[in-house]
């Protein structure tokens, strides 16, 4: 099948975050820091003029605990909390891609990646032809990649990006397949969202064993089939390696209002969008608009 419009998933408070350790401090002359927005512009507009989406959803993280902090308390509880500086910024996000038309969605009790989950898998399902291009800061969503679906994402500092298929995922994974990623972090764990996975087993194990037995289900199916050393830590931790398998999985089922017709891309809004552009003093990206047809180069 052809696929020749594309709906662009932002994952907007990756992003955000990655923008705001990746630039130095900018400040207006008001004083407030930008540095983080300024970042999310440069790849949400390069991601733009990339693709040329027919469609854009941006999806925040609702600031409320989820539904994994429930199953799980220790959940993230190694993340530092953000300063208040990085904070302040997502309010001007929004309030940027809404005068550009974008719409956004969050989801109490969920994290942005359930909302992305949920959004690709359904137009995958309902509408084949359309191509999912999913926008983030980080690899979680990596394991949302299949035939409709790729994810777009730095690849160091804000300007050099890379695309993630089917292909680059088992590249990057030593031969995993996208759909087998919650079960290698069930086994190895993930230390930047304090999953726990089972202690003592490594990424190169758990790769073996995950290739060996297609899944973590598998891989306990078949302990009689594992050497002794190996077989010990697995019987010693299975509670937390099934645990770390709910944590590390994606919803696509999100009780999420979305409909595709609602986000279609009609271009920058050029009056509303340049006046917050130059509210927030990005003359350059401003200007950039006003000679547009999506066709501006930006670095």
């Amino acid at each position: 099948m052809i696929m020749n419009k594309k709906l662009i998933i932002i994952d907007s408070n990756a992003i955000i975050h990655r923008a705001y350790h990746a630039l130095p401090k900018l400040t207006t002359k008001k004083g407030e820091l930008v540095n983080a927005v300024y970042g999310f512009l440069l790849f949400f507009f390069k991601a733009v003029k990339e693709f040329s989406p027919s469609y854009i959803a941006a999806v925040f993280d609702f600031p409320a605990p989820t539904f994994r902090k429930e199953k799980y308390d220790l959940y993230k509880a190694n993340r530092e909390k953000a300063p208040e500086e990085l904070y302040g910024q997502f309010p001007i996000v929004k309030n940027i891609l809404e005068s550009f038309g974008v719409r956004i969605f969050e989801k109490r009790g969920f994290e942005a990646d359930d909302l992305i989950g949920t959004i690709s898998k359904k137009i995958s399902k309902e509408n084949p032809e359309i191509e999912n291009i999913i926008l983030t800061g980080d690899y979680d969503a990596l394991q949302l990649v299949d035939g409709n679906t790729k994810v777009y994402t730095f690849k160091r500092g804000v300007k050099d990006a890379v695309l993630y298929g089917i292909k680059e995922v088992k590249d990057k994974y030593e031969g995993l397949a996208p759909e087998q990623l919650p079960d290698f972090k069930a086994l190895r764990g993930d230390p930047s969202d304090n999953i726990p996975g089972v202690f003592g087993i490594g990424e190169k194990t758990a790769i073996g064993l995950i290739k060996k037995f297609g899944s973590l289900e598998n891989v306990y199916e078949s302990m009689e089939d594992i050497k002794e050393s190996v077989k010990e830590k697995l019987a010693k931790h299975k509670d937390e390696a099934f645990l770390s398998k709910e944590l590390a999985k994606i919803c696509e089922n999100a009780p999420l209002d979305f409909e595709l017709k609602n986000c279609e891309w009609k271009g920058y809004n050029k009056k509303e969008g340049i006046e917050k552009l130059e509210n927030y003093e990005f003359y350059s990206l401003a200007e950039k608009i006003k000679k547009e047809n999506n066709n501006f180069t930006l670095f």
